[in-house]
């Protein structure tokens, strides 16, 4: 017997809400562990390279996806495919370098940030979300595209929108391999 997909809906939301929960409370926790915000940052981004480099495969595998040709399909399909399979959301991109290796991913909105009012004003410097740059950095790596990720903007701290900077290293022919 099959389950209705109004169900199949409703149980993905409660999971996201769980997550979104629970990951509140591992930064409070790693905010107790941790006296310096540059630490925390830290960690959350190494955990999020951690489940990016495991993201990945399930995120070829679910989605179907063709082998991007540019920096730019890359961006675009971190930005439409992947943050709306596992947030929910979807992304702006827009490429901010002549070179086209430098792209933004701008999103109107956070889930991870749902149920968080403001940081203390004694963590100024903490980037709540960080967690984002360490999966896409680390599933980036694991399809071989070496590159910087950092938060541009967080509304957390009053901006406008929440900005996530993507800078490939390596240029665009370097990736080509001989036959």
């Amino acid at each position: 017997m099959s389950r209705p997909p109004a169900r199949k809906q409703e149980n993905h939301k409660i999971s996201r809400e769980l997550f979104v929960l629970t990951y509140g409370a591992l930064v409070a926790q790693l905010c107790k562990d941790y006296e310096k915000d540059e630490d925390v940052n830290i960690c959350l981004d190494r955990m999020g390279y951690g489940i990016g480099i495991r993201l990945i495969d399930d995120f070829l595998a679910r989605s179907a996806v063709k082998k991007c040709r540019s920096y730019s399909e890359t961006a675009d399909m971190i930005a439409q495919v992947a943050f709306k399979m596992y947030l929910g959301v979807t992304a702006s991109v827009s490429c901010s370098s002549a070179a086209g290796n430098e792209f933004s991913l701008i999103l109107d909105k956070n889930p991870l940030v749902d149920f968080v009012e403001e940081l203390p004003a004694e963590r100024a410097s903490l980037c709540y979300c960080n967690l984002l740059c360490g999966v896409i950095r680390g599933a980036l790596e694991m399809v071989h595209l070496a590159a910087e990720v950092t938060f541009l903007q967080d509304r957390l701290k009053g901006d406008a929108v929440t900005e996530i900077g993507i800078t490939f290293l390596r240029k665009a022919e370097d990736r080509k391999h001989k036959r």
